[in-house]
């Protein structure tokens, strides 16, 4: 085992979601893989951001999670198709522009959502002054690779990565979304 997966508790999620090249825990806390039997109780509760995005995991199993992900601005702004993995949105605070393939464009605000199944190519920017503040859920699509992320060229976009226009949080002092 390589000494950073060792030493560092978040490794191992940061390395299944395709982010383990941002250090430390620039994009957040990582929730431990739950057990059958044993239930995970939960808040939705994370703190607001004057830069960057951030994500808050709040539970997950070997085939569902869930996080809240925070953007000051920007977003996910690159076209990219999450290959393995079905997920959805839903906007708790904020406003976004989801964008598809064909120049689909929709903006969502608060209590309103979208389902991504495995291979749909998308971005979003958050449209609004406020940060944005997402509900994110996923669940495993087929037998491969969780942080596999395809762009529209067929090269690999991971996201903590430059090439996802990816910018480390600066947080709100005192300030979250409950």
């Amino acid at each position: 085992m390589p000494d950073d997966l060792a030493t560092d508790p978040n490794a191992e999620a940061r390395q299944r979601y395709g982010i383990e090249d941002v250090p430390g825990e620039a994009m957040g806390n990582f929730s431990p893989i739950l057990t059958a039997g044993n239930p995970s109780f939960f808040k939705l509760r994370a703190q607001l951001l004057d830069d960057g995005r951030n994500i808050v995991p709040l539970a997950e199993t070997e085939n569902l999670w869930t996080w809240i992900k925070v953007y000051a601005s920007g977003g996910e702004n690159v076209l990219h198709a999450h290959t393995s993995e079905d997920h959805m949105f839903i906007v708790l605070s904020g406003k976004a522009i989801f964008y598809g393939p064909n120049k689909e464009e929709k903006e969502l605000g608060r209590n309103e959502g979208l389902m991504l199944p495995a291979g749909t190519s998308y971005y979003f920017n958050c449209s609004s002054e406020d940060p944005l503040v997402l509900l994110r859920v996923g669940s495993r699509a087929n037998d491969g690779d969780l942080k596999h992320r395809l762009g529209p060229d067929g090269k690999e976009i991971r996201g903590g990565s430059k090439r996802n226009k990816w910018k480390a949080p600066v947080r709100r002092d005192g300030e979250y979304y409950e």
